[in-house]
């Protein structure tokens, strides 16, 4: 056996979306910040997430993190997040994952019942709090950056259905927000392809026609994600929830071809941009639960601190809950030979 790199990795997953946690293996990825390690990874190290998300390592249902040293003082830990398209500043469900395998492999020590811990993410720190019973960690509850709505009931074309009603939010990510009953879409596990036609269409259309920039670091642009929601049909939940994460270019003259998946949890972030929609719109007040279903039922629980100002945008200090489980750990090697060290992907699924 030969081989030019080996990457060992946690495998986890947060109220069903899987989100690899990558330990060793990794080169040294320079920067004052988080967001700077990012960046340079990106220019650098692009290959790892290449190979790590697509075939025959990864899958498209999956996204990827890299522990990293935290550049501020005050940080236990900092992690990159990774997926298809993009390098996300923040996720929610990769923030569960993450602080899951930190303590149950004995990365960071666990205290019984309550361990806390700051971790600084590309988009700021994230204080977290997790409780934790037995060796496991039971629930992961974390102080996300601010979230804030910049566009409310925009109208905009969308090629193939029309004029839709959109909001524009960031909960970490921007995130292009509509209902989806004007798409005629029930949010469904099994409408999932049709959801994800008309969520990448959705947001190629935001995109060109309410493009923002983040007020405070403005290397960060959107919107890059899309949110289809529904009133609530479960027992002490909210609201509902599908978040589509591209994985591949959406080509309007080939609307059918599928560029995205949906996104298996509820999504953390999507459920902080629309709890900071929601607080805007006078439908949610601090100190109120906003519980946000997922497409396999599953659950986070949102709740908004308070309130502050992020640049012109009035904005929500909001905390997200949920669980996540350690399925296995692997170590991913390289052959220098091997004619896909960056991975491959297929139209059969890929777009």
């Amino acid at each position: 056996m030969r081989m030019s790199r080996m990457i060992t990795a946690v495998e986890a997953h947060a109220e069903g979306e899987p989100g690899q946690v990558i330990t060793g293996g990794m080169p040294h990825m320079p920067g004052d910040s988080v967001f700077e390690k990012m960046q340079w990874m990106q220019a650098n190290a692009d290959e790892v997430r290449l190979s790590m998300l697509r075939e025959p390592r990864g899958r498209s249902a999956l996204c990827c993190n890299v522990i990293v040293p935290p550049c501020d003082p005050r940080a236990d830990a900092g992690f990159i997040i990774m997926e298809q398209t993009e390098y996300p500043p923040m996720s929610g469900s990769n923030t569960i994952c993450v602080a899951t395998v930190l303590l149950e492999t004995g990365i960071i020590a666990m205290v019984e019942p309550v361990t806390e811990l700051i971790l600084e993410t590309p988009a700021g720190l994230v204080a977290v709090t997790a409780t934790c019973r037995t060796g496991k960690v039971v629930e992961v509850k974390f102080r996300n950056v601010p979230a804030f709505a910049v566009h409310l009931d925009a109208k905009i074309e969308v090629p193939g259905f029309d004029t839709a009603v959109v909001d524009v939010a960031w909960g970490g990510m921007f995130f292009v927000i509509a209902e989806a009953e004007q798409f005629g879409l029930e949010l469904r596990p099994e409408n999932g392809a049709v959801i994800v036609r008309a969520s990448e269409a959705l947001r190629a259309a935001a995109a060109e026609q309410l493009p923002v920039v983040h007020p405070v670091n403005p290397a960060i642009t959107g919107p890059t994600i899309s949110q289809l929601t529904a009133p609530a049909n479960m027992p002490r939940t909210h609201g509902r929830g599908a978040i589509t994460v591209s994985t591949g270019d959406y080509d309007p003259s080939r609307p059918e071809a599928l560029t995205g998946i949906l996104d298996r949890s509820p999504c953390g972030t999507g459920t902080c941009a629309k709890m900071a929609v929601l607080h805007a719109k006078g439908l949610l007040d601090v100190g109120q639960e906003f519980v946000n279903a997922g497409p396999l039922g599953t659950t986070f629980t949102g709740c908004i601190q308070e309130v502050t100002q992020v640049g012109p945008y009035a904005a929500i200090i909001p905390t997200l809950a949920g669980q996540g489980w350690i399925y296995g750990t692997s170590n991913y090697m390289l052959d220098p030979g091997d004619p896909f060290p960056e991975g491959y992907t297929i139209g059969d699924i890929w777009g």
